[in-house]
């Protein structure tokens, strides 16, 4: 799977980098919340819980970008601009890839990604697919 994602010319899907904001970091390490642990947590209770330093609506995409982040194959890197496009987790599996990458490319307003890249995410979804079945 790991090979998938490597295609020539393809988007780097597994790469991962940083999607917090220095403050954003500070505020999880304080509250003893391992970025791992956002995938099940709730938008409205954790803003609560950072006494409203981070608002509502950006826990809700720092929880979305843990959980597509959680599927094989993708980094955090591509998990944040599929939330960016304002792709869901069931979205990112569920869509057809020339659909997903299409709203990541209407996003970014550029071709991000390109044709190797929707067909290594075709790929990556069948194999997740598979691994539910």
């Amino acid at each position: 799977m790991g090979q998938v994602s490597r295609l020539p010319g393809a988007f780097p899907l597994h790469e991962d980098r940083d999607f917090l904001s220095e403050s954003e970091w500070v505020i999880l390490q304080l509250l003893r919340r391992p970025l791992e642990s956002l995938a099940e947590a709730d938008a409205d209770e954790l803003s609560a819980a950072t006494g409203g330093q981070i608002r509502p609506e950006r826990c809700r995409q720092l929880i979305e970008i843990v959980r597509i982040h959680r599927l094989p194959g993708l980094g955090s890197w591509i998990a944040r601009l599929m939330v960016e496009a304002g792709l869901t987790e069931h979205e990112v599996k569920s869509l057809p890839a020339d659909e997903v990458t299409a709203r990541i490319n209407d996003h970014a307003g550029y071709p991000l990604c390109n044709p190797a890249t929707t067909r290594a995410l075709a790929a990556l979804q069948e194999s997740w697919r598979m691994e539910e079945s």
